[in-house]
């Protein structure tokens, strides 16, 4: 008499996130900010806030300024534990996320 393991093995639901592709600058990398609102505590008033992910993209499908949806993995390295599932929808035209060059005015 033989045991078999349960056909469907029920596995912890990993939470999904939605972000915006901030950096791709080395391969196989990405970094990936998250925007969402708080309520401030005393005041009632929402906050904006962000975070950032390091994701891991092995087939390197995302692009600056693309919609991406990241799930948890296991430690790919020191700041990587995040990985891309899918790309939601491509950035169109030139997109601009970071301020470069406005510092000096002649």
């Amino acid at each position: 008499m033989t045991t078999a393991a349960p056909a469907s093995k029920s596995r912890r639901v990993r939470p999904l996130e939605e972000g915006i592709v901030d950096r791709a600058s080395n391969d196989k990398t990405r970094r990936v900010r998250i925007e969402f609102q708080v309520r401030h505590p005393k005041y009632g008033k929402f906050i904006k806030r962000r975070a950032f992910r390091t994701v891991h993209d092995e087939k390197n499908v995302s692009a600056v300024g693309d919609r991406v949806e990241i799930m948890p993995c296991r430690p790919m390295s020191k700041t990587k534990r995040w990985k891309v599932v899918r790309v939601l929808a491509a950035a169109v035209g030139e997109v601009s996320l970071h301020d470069e060059g406005q510092g000096v005015v002649a």
